[in-house]
């Protein structure tokens, strides 16, 4: 067995979509005092050592601040330049509670507050501040995610290494709870469809203006589901579908290959196993649709 820790929605689910909505706060406060960039990788997530982390904010005051999802310090953890930090316990009791206490520990350093209060990507989703309900937050559920991350994280840093293309940083999208990396083949897309739950079409389709192959980690987050490695094409190129995974599979329901995290787990090699999933996937991707792949790959090393 690897050292790669067991993921399991029965006892991590409650956690996971703590984690989901408490990033999703974070995520929004850059939304609304940051200047949009391109695909919006601005908001993002950050991979650390301990968890999830903000890029820098500008506070208008001449300050700037981060705002660490701290898996360690099991905590949301501020860190201003001007050398103050503040935090809060994660195990807040409810969404609402830790929202509030956001905003408190936000107001109490003199930093931008206010942002959208709503969720996005989540059907039916309860705005934060009237998420009440009893929520439990397990610190071993949190200490596997973060060692799950730590495990799969050199994978996806190696899978970038190989695309001189453009391509995104390994990063972390709240708005679905996924760890991701994209790479573009330098084309034009066709205007997406949009109707993803809770996020405005003009933010779908600015972000698949380009053609991509992208692959991630979904962690399953306020959805009750065992987490998965994924990748997918768009627009999907004729006989995607039935093109050769590895040890993947085309999941209809999704519309993308998938690749269950409890398989890789249980491999004798993990990182050779996602490997290939991840390679193959985007063989698959680029060669239908007819990338340049001459122009856009390399073996990832040093120069």
């Amino acid at each position: 067995m690897s050292n790669w820790p067991e993921l399991s929605v029965a006892r991590d689910h409650d956690t996971l979509a703590l984690l989901h909505l408490a990033s999703q706060m974070l995520g929004k406060i850059r939304v609304a005092h940051a200047p949009w960039t391109n695909h919006g990788w601005h908001v993002a997530l950050q991979p650390r050592a301990n968890g999830l982390e903000t890029l820098p904010t500008a506070a208008g005051d001449g300050r700037t601040f981060t705002l660490v999802l701290d898996l360690c310090r099991h905590a949301i953890v501020l860190w201003v330049s001007d050398e103050s930090r503040d935090e809060l316990p994660l195990n807040a009791g409810s969404v609402a509670a830790l929202h509030s206490r956001l905003v408190a520990m936000l107001d109490r350093n003199g930093l931008p507050s206010n942002f959208n209060g709503t969720p996005n990507e989540i059907e039916g989703a309860l705005p934060f501040a009237e998420d009440k309900a009893p929520r439990n937050y397990e610190r071993d559920s949190a200490d596997r995610l973060r060692e799950a991350f730590a495990a799969m994280l050199p994978v996806f840093e190696h899978y970038r290494a190989g695309f001189t293309g453009k391509s995104s940083p390994v990063h972390f999208w709240w708005g679905g709870f996924d760890l991701a990396v994209t790479r573009f083949s330098g084309r034009p897309a066709p205007t997406h469809p949009g109707g993803v739950p809770g996020l405005p079409d003009r933010i779908t389709r600015e972000a698949y203006c380009d053609e991509v192959s992208s692959a991630g980690f979904w962690a399953g987050g306020v959805v009750a589901a065992e987490p998965f490695f994924y990748s997918y094409a768009y627009p999907e190129p004729p006989g995607y579908r039935d093109a050769s995974a590895g040890t993947g599979r085309f999941d209809d329901t999704f519309g993308e290959f998938v690749l269950p995290y409890a398989e890789v787990r249980a491999a004798s090699d993990p990182a050779a196993v996602l490997t290939d999933f991840f390679q193959t996937t985007y063989r698959a991707a680029a060669d239908l649709a007819h990338w340049d792949r001459a122009a856009l790959e390399r073996e990832p090393v040093a120069p």
